[in-house]
């Protein structure tokens, strides 16, 4: 039997002092530490908790300005490395997230199956239904696009802030680099893969309350999209170029030169039929043609590769029971 590890929340908030309170009341015994990060909240939620509560495991630590989701996790997750913990979760201050997960969520960790498991709201689909209809629609399709951008095909509902992170993984991720802003989970996965991290969903309920989200759709359809081709560029890059050449490198160099040459040839006899009003023969058309069929054959045989090529390995070392 392992023995427990040490488990710290994060709690981030930012105008939650009708919730945060409620919230720390029901975190159970099983974590050691709590670390209440005041994200400059103009409702003074770090000094509501610093006066009303008598948790002994709460720390406030307060940020002089507000530097956004992203910026008060990386916060909790430097006091966190400071401290004997070895799993450090994050658990929103406004009551969307149900402290009793907790066990639940952490497990794939404890059992050394997982370095980051996140909570997944798409398995109920009884429970999917109390999620407002846009934010079901976005987080599908963000879902996907993720999918391209962090490498972990097997997850879904990126944006959902229920994570949990092992120690091992958490030393490895550039802090200092990740968003601060509404983007901070999405850019979590893009971070972990670079470190071939393990990530693992677990099934949770959709809970909302009367609390009003801060997360907008023009948010999202504005700030997102670069952010995601700058990640996927960027995987692509350091997974296939820089540490590593593979299967997958080859049928995406090809891919690319052939679908791009049989393109570029089939546009310019295209113009040139057009200018000139001779028809191309059957014999240009398909030398335009068999390039491209060869290269979107290639590029759908390293998006296999791709997703084949998930990590599976923790980097956290197996734990043993004490004796």
């Amino acid at each position: 039997m392992n023995s427990t590890p040490h488990v710290a929340v994060v709690v981030p908030c930012y105008r939650v002092s009708r919730q945060v309170l409620g919230v720390i009341a029901r975190i159970g015994p099983e974590v050691d530490r709590i670390f209440v990060v005041d994200d400059a909240c103009p409702e003074g939620s770090g000094e509501l908790v610093e006066r009303q509560c008598n948790d002994p495991r709460v720390r406030v630590i307060r940020h002089a300005e507000n530097r956004g989701v992203g910026g008060a996790m990386v916060t909790g997750y430097r006091a966190a490395l400071g401290e004997d913990v070895e799993i450090v979760v994050k658990l929103d201050g406004d009551g969307q997230m149900d402290p009793d997960f907790v066990p639940t969520l952490i497990e794939p960790i404890v059992d050394g199956r997982a370095d980051y498991a996140k909570g997944n709201r798409f398995y109920d689909l009884e429970s999917l239904q109390e999620m407002p209809r846009v934010r079901l629609v976005g987080n599908s399709i963000l879902s996907l696009v993720n999918k391209f951008a962090s490498g972990y095909w097997q997850t879904m509902d990126p944006t959902n802030g229920y994570t949990a992170i092992h120690r091992a993984a958490l030393r490895l991720l550039p802090l200092d680099k990740i968003d601060s802003g509404y983007f901070f989970e999405s850019d979590m996965l893009f971070r972990l893969c670079t470190i071939r991290a393990v990530v693992q969903d677990v099934p949770m309920a959709a809970r909302y309350g009367d609390e009003s989200s801060s997360l907008r759709v023009s948010r999202v359809l504005v700030g997102f999209p670069p952010k995601y081709v700058n990640a996927v560029l960027k995987r692509t890059f350091y997974v296939y170029f820089l540490r590593d050449f593979n299967a997958g490198t080859l049928q995406l160099v090809l891919g690319a030169m052939l679908g791009l040459g049989g393109g570029a040839f089939g546009v310019s006899k295209w113009i040139h039929s057009t200018l000139t009003g001779v028809p191309a023969t059957p014999g240009t058309v398909m030398i335009a043609a068999m390039p491209i069929l060869v290269g979107v054959q290639l590029l759908l045989g390293a998006l296999n590769y791709d997703v084949q090529n998930v990590p599976r390995v923790p980097l956290q070392r197996p734990r043993r029971a004490p004796g």
